[in-house]
């Protein structure tokens, strides 16, 4: 019996698969459970429409990743922290405190997308890279500034 994955199901398939399994199997554990559904004319075309929706949404959301990536590198964070001889700072910049900062500017970015291997302990310009898709990584300079 064919039917399409509505759902992961470890050594069967995958989510949105039309694969060939035994009828008992399906019968009895696929379709009750919500796993899977028939693979029919109509639940092709369900599923047809289904792909064509996600690759739309899909490059929608790498569209606005690009237009945010221009709006971020044209913008400058400037930060204020204490410092001591030689411009190293008492602590240091998180990618927390950039996301603040990034928040009161009017851009909603979340701190684990902001690609900080080290906090920044030194005065100066640094550049710094915030994932916004896995195909699109803006630069944001960060300004620090002895308070």
């Amino acid at each position: 019996m064919k039917v399409i994955f509505l759902k992961d199901v470890k050594g069967k398939g995958k989510n949105g698969e039309i694969k060939e399994v035994s009828e008992g199997y399906a019968r009895n554990y696929l379709l009750p459970k919500n796993l899977a559904v028939e693979a029919n004319k109509g639940n092709l075309k369900q599923l047809e429409n289904k792909k064509k929706n996600d690759q739309k949404r899909a490059q929608e959301e790498l569209e606005e990743a690009k237009q945010l990536k221009s709006q971020l590198e044209k913008t400058e964070v400037t930060l204020t922290a204490k410092s001591g001889d030689g411009g190293r700072l008492f602590g240091s910049i998180t990618s927390k405190q950039i996301a603040q900062e990034l928040k009161q500017k009017g851009f909603k970015i979340d701190k684990r997308k902001i690609e900080l291997n080290d906090p920044i302990r030194t005065l100066g310009y640094t550049d710094v890279p915030i994932k916004l898709h896995h195909d699109v990584t803006a630069t944001l300079k960060v300004h620090v500034k002895e308070q």
